[in-house]
């Protein structure tokens, strides 16, 4: 959707640069070329930045936290000698 904005704005452009109207009709399309540009580039921004966001989803609660802490512990307890060997 916030590539239109972009389209929109160059259509803008083209159209004030192009047309033989008053210097405030030039102005104007001006000024609705540029609104229809920073539009674009906040909806480009905000595809971005939630692209690359973490899903929430994906965020251990703290009883999955404990639980995980828990089994990596009695792993470490298996894998550790439970008695030492004799000293020769």
């Amino acid at each position: 959707m916030h590539w239109l904005y972009l389209f929109v704005s160059l259509a803008l452009i083209f159209i004030a640069s192009r047309a033989s109207v008053s210097g405030w009709m030039v102005f104007l399309l001006v000024l609705a070329s540029l609104v229809a540009f920073i539009a674009w580039m906040l909806g480009w921004l905000s595809s971005r930045i939630s692209r690359g966001a973490r899903n929430e989803m994906q965020i251990l609660s703290p009883e999955e936290l404990a639980r995980l802490r828990e089994q990596a512990a009695a792993r470490k307890a298996a894998a550790s000698p439970t008695s030492e060997p004799p000293a020769t």
